[in-house]
Order: C-alpha cells, then structure tokens, then sequence
C-alpha cells in the first residue's frame, strides 16, 4: 500500500471512531467506510471473495428470520446490521472488481420499483393484490426473460422454491379454480404414494404429494416454510419437555415403553 492509500485508510479510521453522523445518509457512509477499512487492514477480510462469503449471507438470513420468529427486537436490530453488513461488503467486493458501485445498485433497483409499480408511478388502475401480481409478472417478461421462471434462485430451500414457482404460474392465470381442486388432489397424491411399487416410485410419488401441499398452501394464505418451521419449534419445544420429564425420572430412555413416552407427550401438549 502506498504512503497516500494508507493516509486515506487512517483517516478513515478516525472518521469512524470520532464520528457526528446524524442522517441515515451519513451513518450508512460510516458503515460502508468501515467495510473499506476492515477490507484493507483485517486479514480475514482481505480474502474474503463473493463466493465466500455466499454461505455466510445465507445464514444472515436465516438468524434475521429466527429473530423475527421470536419477537426479540434487540436482535432484530443486531441481525439486520449484519445482513446490511454482508451486503456492503458484496458491492464493494464488485466495485474493486470494476464490475458495479453502490450508486448503480441504488438507480438500478429505483429504475426497476418504479418501472414495475405503474400504479403508483403511472396512469394504471388496480384494485386488488392479485392484479399487482399479474402486473408485475408481465412487467418481468417484458424486460426480457424469456420464462416466467426464470430468476427463481436455485439455492432456495426446495420448499420455497416450489411456493415461488407456484405463485408465478398463479399469478397469470395457470392455477386451481379453488382449493377444493388442490385436496381433492391431495387425496389422490396419497393414493398413489400408498401404492407406488419401489423406492424411486415412492419417492417420485411423495415428491408430488410435498408440491401438491405447498399448492395447497398459497389457497390458505400461508408460506410453507413459515408454517413448516414454527411447527419444528413447536416440535423442538415439546420434545425439551419430554426430555426434561425423562431427566427428572432418574430412568434411561429405553427404560420407558412407547405408551409411557407418548403420555409423556401429551403432558408437554397441555402445557403449551
């Protein structure tokens, strides 16, 4: 590093120690500031890449989403300065990269809300979600892609991703008339599951029935994975209950029969 780059990083330095930020402008730059200077003194950032911090970013999201779940504000605020975190440092990997800054990802995010929001910036009327949903798979294709599906990340949990896929085809028409159609569709897809004749059918045939479920899921007003993963910690909670009673018991697990564990289960159900 030059004389010059290491007088800017110094000064960089101090500025964010002894700052006055008072806007959510200047605070942002003081964030952004930081993650220049960690960039060019820590030597773990130095060799962080885009691909390597992927990972990272994923369960930034998923700590957000917990602390969603649990109500606790104090974290809320933690993680969502650290997923703002991951993404300062991914524009400013791609800004040394001379690919894109952060005033290009600012336009280009304004240009494509208002392009996609007629509504609100232009002369069309809606009335109801369902119409800003068509509106805006439309608004998609016209930009270029040449499949509605296009664009839904393939790193999704495979529960999400079938909601996505599901609600795209929806939102232009391609759906069940009402969610009578989708149970009685569920019935079927059991029907096959319980008479699938090997392993690969069975698996196909259970695949078929998890999509049928997610279908089912848009007509109920309900994300899949939201509901698949409070009914985990539903479980989680529970089973630390059984555990506990099993503690208190002095007794092993195998000590106890299937009938002792299952009213052992229904205790921690009343309780809550």
């Amino acid at each position: 590093m030059t004389h010059e780059a290491q007088q800017s990083i110094d000064a960089l330095k101090k500025s964010i120690i002894d700052h006055n930020a008072v806007t959510p402008a200047e605070h942002f730059e003081r964030v952004v500031n930081l993650v220049r200077v960690l960039r060019s003194e820590c030597p773990w950032d130095r060799k962080q890449t885009p691909d390597s911090l992927a990972h990272l970013l994923l369960e930034e999201s998923y700590e957000l989403v917990h602390a969603i779940d649990t109500g606790d504000d104090p974290e809320l605020k933690k993680e969502l300065g650290d997923l703002l975190l991951h993404v300062c440092f991914q524009v400013l990997l791609a800004d040394e990269a001379k690919k894109f800054s952060f005033v290009e990802v600012f336009e280009a995010l304004c240009e494509k809300l208002i392009s996609r929001h007629p509504h609100v910036f232009g002369d069309v009327k809606v009335d109801t979600e369902e119409e800003v949903l068509g509106n805006w798979e439309n608004l998609k294709m016209k930009e270029g892609r040449k499949s509605l599906l296009d664009g839904v990340p393939k790193a999704m949990s495979e529960l999400l991703r079938a909601y996505r896929v599901q609600k795209k085809v929806a939102g232009v028409g391609f759906d069940w008339p009402s969610d009578a159609g989708v149970l009685d569709k569920l019935v079927e897809e059991i029907g096959e599951l319980r008479n699938a004749a090997d392993k690969r059918e069975r698996e196909e045939e259970f695949g078929d029935l998890l999509f049928t479920i997610v279908n089912y899921s848009r007509f109920i007003d309900t994300n899949p994975e939201d509901a698949l993963r409070k009914a985990t910690n539903k479980f989680m909670g529970r089973f630390r209950k059984v555990e506990e009673a099993v503690l208190a018991s002095g007794k092993s697990w195998p000590e106890f029969s299937a009938e002792e564990l299952d009213a052992l289960w229904n205790a921690a159900k009343k309780e809550g």
